[in-house]
Order: structure tokens, then sequence, then C-alpha cells
């Protein structure tokens, strides 16, 4: 059976890509915002989400550290998606006369030093791929889009530029998000994603982590926000090498629940190359 898999963007966006690497051959759902992709799994109109959740270049995708914790959705895997931007323009349009850029907050971050070195306006959109929609229905040739080449070829547009991004590492990583914890096997490499927030006590963070150098688990990604408007109430969103099966990672978790008043798993995955 045919799965459909909700992705944030349009077609052509590099989301689009990431769920079609996870998933070849199966049917995309293309959401206008973060928070219709994620709906889209809640309401079962679709089986799985596929969204960015940090860049190699821009840093975290803030909305996605936001809405997943409250989602009620479950973290199954990861992919990695190397990022290449092309700056787009309609047909028969020159570099040399382009004043503004059109793409996703996100994409136009990555893209700051040949913004900067072209003097460029920006112009924030939802998504890269819906940029290079609207540049070819406008027709300005003194507005272009940066999207990727694929999104060009989709919308019948020139490419003016490759590889813009400021840095040839450019990496986006995705999440793969269910409706249903499914736990990987304690096998390979596996990656355990958790939310906690700590007591409002001195020294509550420093004391939280000891437990995971303690016991030698990797903690791979650690980022703090604010929750419900309050200073002093500070969630934060883990990354750890292991599975809980592990004794190492339960002597740890059992530590850091002396320390907090929330703790709750995202999800057990495999981890990704």
């Amino acid at each position: 059976m045919t799965k459909k898999i909700a992705f944030q963007g349009e077609p052509g966006a590099f989301s689009h890509a990431a769920a079609a690497n996870v998933f070849p051959g199966e049917e995309v759902m293309g959401c206008v915002t973060f928070e219709e992709t994620l709906a889209a799994v809640q309401s079962s109109r679709a089986d799985f989400a596929v969204v960015p959740v940090e860049n190699s270049l821009y840093g975290r995708i803030t909305d996605i550290h936001h809405l997943l914790p409250e989602s009620g959705l479950f973290i199954v895997g990861e992919t990695y998606l190397r990022v290449e931007m092309t700056l787009l323009g309609v047909p028969g349009a020159k570099l040399e006369n382009i004043e503004a850029v059109q793409s996703l907050s996100v994409a136009l971050g990555q893209c700051r030093k040949f913004i900067s070195q072209h003097g460029f306006r920006t112009i924030n959109a939802v998504d890269t791929a819906g940029s290079a929609r609207e540049i070819a229905q406008k027709g300005d040739p003194n507005v272009a889009a940066i999207a990727s080449r694929f999104a060009g070829e989709i919308y019948g547009l020139d490419v003016l530029a490759e590889n813009i991004e400021d840095a040839d590492h450019n990496t986006t990583r995705f999440l793969v998000l269910s409706p249903t914890e499914k736990r990987a096997a304690n096998t390979g490499k596996v990656k355990t994603t958790f939310i906690f927030r700590v007591r409002n006590v001195p020294a509550a963070l420093y004391k939280a982590m000891g437990g995971f150098a303690t016991n030698g688990v990797n903690m791979t990604k650690l980022e703090s926000y604010m929750v419900g408007g309050a200073f002093t109430a500070t969630q934060f969103y883990a990354d750890i090498e292991g599975h809980p099966d592990d004794q190492s990672v339960q002597n740890a978790f059992e530590e850091l629940g002396f320390f907090t008043d929330r703790f709750r798993i995202l999800g057990v995955y495999p981890a990704a190359d």
C-alpha cells in the first residue's frame, strides 16, 4: 500500500528531495507551513512527515524545536541532504541586472556572503520552490529566486549562478516523524532524542549533565528554549548516541531525573551516515 509523506514546501523544495530519498516511490504531500506538515500526520492525512531540524550553516530550525515536542509525534528516522543553492531568474534574465532575491529565510541565511557581495535586497518567503514558482509567474527579470536546480527545471527558470551557499559543507539534517512510536532495535548506531526541563535550583543543568559524562554517553546536541513565556522555565532538546536499553544510558537518565521536573523521549532511531 502506497504511503503518503508530508513535507513543508512545494514541488522541487529541498524537503521534497529529502522525503523522496527516505521514501522512494511513495506519494508526497506538500504543505505550506511546518504546522500544516505536522497536522497532516496528526490527522492521518499523511503517514509520515519529513522535516528539517538543523543546517550546518544556518543552525537549528527554530520552528521545529518548538513544534515537535508538543506535537505528539515521534521521531523514527533521520537523513542528511547536501544543499546546493542556485540563483534562478526568468528566461533571459542577467545576473548583473538582479536587484532582489526571494527565498525561505533559512536559504537566504545560507547565502549571506553571495547576497552581500552583490548588494541584493532580500524578500522572505515560506519556501524555496514556492519562490521559484512566484518568480516564474511574475516574470520580473530584476528579481531572482534562491532554490534548487530541480525547482528551476520544474518552473522553467534560468540558472544565473550555482553553488552560491556560504560553504561547501552546507548540509541539512531532516527528521522522519510518525504518529506512533517505533523504537529502533538496539543494534548498530542508534540515536535517542529527548526533552527535559531542569528544576529552578542552582547548578541544576550542570548536575543534570554530569550523569552523561560519568557514564560515557556522548551527547551530540543540546538546545535550549523558553516555554510558556517564563524566563525561569527553560526547556532543553537533546540528542545522544545510544539506546535507552543501554545500562549507561539508563544510569544517565536516572541521574537526570533528580534535577528535572519534565522528561520525555521523542524518538529512538537508527543514526544516519
